[in-house]
């Protein structure tokens, strides 16, 4: 039987801060098989990225492991070795070789002062003794096989001049560069389309197959897991909670919380009310030992709960023309922004249009989605209409007062009802700023809320209504995960008393199961404050659950525009229909039918 290139046996990884310990691996095992792709997934702290990092030695100073991490590369002749007994010059010799490594940012992860040739030369001849002529025919080589278009012209340019699926695939070719027995790829599409991501995971199960290559791929997204995964491996807080084979885990999820991963994503083909989350399957305690105890919740209860039953078509009917028979809060005209551009050997000016002759409407109480792929137009179109950059031509009027006809106090005035939330809630707050300092700003800037204390009082009863403690008032924003950021953000943002909130990509970057509770939580708000949304994002799949309408735009022009359920389910126009169809299909039979394109492919 084939020996697998990577086998952790018991890994436990201990970091030590400011005389407290904290425990981030428990006994963790797993094994790799050569040409297998085994997913790890779980949540933000569950211990994914750390069990990379340990593997790779890449963990910080002050981590102590213990443990066994065996390599061994089936295209070299020798015995495993343990990882960990090795010195760091002898761990030099398997990192970015032999075991390569792709990670999440890769604009972060490039050299912004050097050419991307240049930078994947200087890769190559770290593992190789090659010539500079030699180094750079293998890397143009290399960008051909990562599907780079004008591979030459690749060569000169600089990270800031490709978009992010390009410069992902230089990373990818970066890390094949030592011609790796094992990649490590840590969640490498989530900052991607979902286009674009589904390009990259065709590109990497084109080059496992071709070079019989080990794929340890890292992520928290379910359907993700479905395209690429042969095996899954579960983590929670640090622990194994699962192995199975990929069309087990989705057949039979053996572990609550591994049900709960699995139901949280929103589904395009289901039309339901609210998104379960990981609490709906288990709850969660710590006895005096600190050991984790997990109490199951069985599925047909959760099932049953009519939270979660779907909205028929009758009710969505009768939502839609409701909605529609209202005077519009937001009516857009022929909205354009133009940015002048220099082309050409002469340097002749022309100008982009960044948001192309747009017109749509938007009603009070209904949440407008807004889909497309990155670049085009959709945030330049959000930023637009709250007047934060201002327009080539078009009209905005809000509660039938338009927009770019007022002055700064108006402005500010209107301020007060049109708000957003933005992608990065850690970049959206002063990091030397309190929570309790954050939101009592915006209400001293309006002068609203009343005293001092009443403005207190206030700030605690939004974070309470978010799912937040008041007590956290006085702490600061790094002491707080994702999607609590988000949550505090969504607060400070209601401290204004809006009618009208755009929330840009404001899930894209959190985990599936607080993406949920995020999702819930804006239809709650939405419901209770009387809110209107435009909710912006390139996965359709979230757009259409949160959605009335869904707007589709694209070079700056909309594609098209109609009812949720209708956009998905008839599709006009060709670029809906790709979006559409790169949504990871997490079906039985589609994982079915591609196992069985594997095995075949594997027969001599």
């Amino acid at each position: 039987m084939t020996a697998p290139i990577l086998d952790i046996r018991h890994l436990f990884v201990e970091f030590t801060q400011d005389d407290r310990t904290v425990q981030a691996i428990k006994d963790i095992s797993l094994n790799i098989m050569p040409g297998e792709t085994v997913c790890v997934v779980g949540e933000s702290g569950s211990g994914k990225s750390v069990t990379s990092l340990a593997t790779i030695g890449l963990l910080a100073g002050s981590a102590k492991v213990q443990g066994e991490i065996w390599f061994q590369n089936p295209n070299r002749t020798g015995d495993a070795v343990d990882l960990l007994t090795l010195t760091p010059e002898q761990r030099r010799t398997y990192r970015g070789g032999q075991i390569a490594m792709i990670f999440q940012e890769p604009m972060t992860s490039l050299n912004p002062v050097y050419t991307c040739g240049n930078q994947v030369i200087e890769a190559i001849r770290l593992h190789a003794d090659l010539s500079q002529e030699e180094a750079y025919g293998q890397a143009i080589a290399l960008f051909r096989e990562v599907k780079l278009p004008d591979p030459e012209g690749m060569m000169e340019r600089y990270p800031h001049q490709l978009s992010g699926g390009q410069i992902q695939r230089v990373m990818i070719a970066m890390s094949l560069s030592g011609n790796p027995a094992l990649l490590i790829a840590d969640e490498p599409t989530t900052a991607l389309d979902v286009t674009i991501q589904a390009t990259i995971l065709e590109l990497l199960r084109e080059l496992r197959d071709r070079r019989n290559m080990a794929i340890m791929f890292i992520t928290h997204d379910m359907g993700v897991v479905s395209e690429i995964a042969d095996r899954v491996v579960v983590l929670y807080r640090g622990q194994v909670m699962e192995i199975a084979p990929i069309y087990d885990l989705f057949a039979q999820p053996q572990h609550p919380y591994t049900k709960g991963l699995l139901n949280c994503r929103p589904r395009p083909e289901q039309h339901i009310r609210r998104l379960p989350t990981v609490s709906d399957f288990m709850q969660v305690s710590t006895d005096a030992e600190g050991q984790v105890q997990i109490i199951s919740q069985p599925l047909s209860l959760v099932s049953a709960n009519p939270r979660f039953a779907p909205i028929t078509l009758e009710e969505e009917q009768a939502r839609s023309q409701q909605l529609l028979q209202q005077t519009p809060l937001l009516s857009v005209s022929h909205l354009t922004k133009s940015y002048p551009i220099r082309t050409g050997f002469l340097a002749r000016k022309s100008s982009f249009n960044a948001v192309d002759d747009v017109s749509f409407e938007v009603y009070p109480g209904e949440t407008l989605g807004l889909v497309g792929e990155s670049g085009c137009g959709k945030s330049t179109l959000s930023r637009v209409l709250l007047r934060l950059i201002e327009p080539t031509s078009g009209e905005v009027r809000f509660d039938g007062k338009s927009v770019f006809a007022l002055g700064d106090a108006d402005l500010r005035r209107l301020r007060q009802e049109m708000q957003i939330v933005f992608q990065n809630p850690y970049g959206s707050m002063d990091p030397r700023q309190s929570i309790g300092s954050a939101l009592l700003e915006p209400m001293v800037i309006h002068n609203m809320g009343g005293s001092t204390e009443q403005r207190r009082q206030r700030a605690i009863a939004l974070l309470e209504r978010v799912g937040l403690d008041g007590s956290i008032m006085n702490r600061m924003p790094h002491e707080f995960s994702g999607g609590q950021q988000q949550r505090i953000c969504i607060a400070r943002t209601l401290t204004c008393n809006p009618r009208f909130i755009i929330c840009d990509e404001s899930v894209s970057a959190l985990d599936v199961s607080v993406q949920a509770q995020v999702l819930n939580l804006l239809k709650d708000l939405q419901q209770d404050f009387g809110l209107t949304y435009i909710f912006i994002s390139h996965d359709l799949s979230v757009v259409k659950f949160v959605s009335d309408r869904i707007m589709v735009m694209n070079q700056g022009k909309i594609e098209e525009i109609g009812a949720a359920e209708m956009v998905y389910r008839q599709p006009t126009r060709d670029y809906t229909r790709q979006l559409i169809h790169a949504i990871p299909d997490a079906s039985l039979e589609e994982i079915q039918s591609r196992q069985t394109l594997r095995t075949v492919a594997a027969l001599p």
